[in-house]
């Protein structure tokens, strides 16, 4: 019998997952007030190095106004966001 067939399969793979690209709010401080950080923002300072969609997490803090312009957010993330004076718009995925 071969090999794989001899192995126990373990766990559950989901085919339609998304993978996203994390940030932290930490990461974002770096970028001026008042500033729009969008996809193009993100790769440009090397935050986001491959495609495809990008969220936003709440670790880390953000001690002013942004406006974030990604994929998702997590609900601290868009909490604090909101709360520096900024604004978390969701940018619809192409994929």
């Amino acid at each position: 019998m071969p090999l794989q067939r001899r192995l126990p399969k373990r766990g559950f793979h989901n085919p339609f997952r998304r993978a996203f690209a994390v940030v932290n709010l930490g990461d974002l401080a770096a970028f001026p007030a008042g500033s729009v950080v969008d996809l193009a923002a993100l790769r440009e300072r090397g935050l986001v190095k491959r495609r495809g969609p990008v969220k936003v997490l709440g670790d880390g803090d953000l001690g002013h106004a942004l406006t974030v312009r990604v994929h998702a957010y997590s609900t601290k993330a868009k909490e604090r966001i909101v709360a520096a004076g900024g604004a978390a718009e969701v940018v619809e995925s192409h994929a």
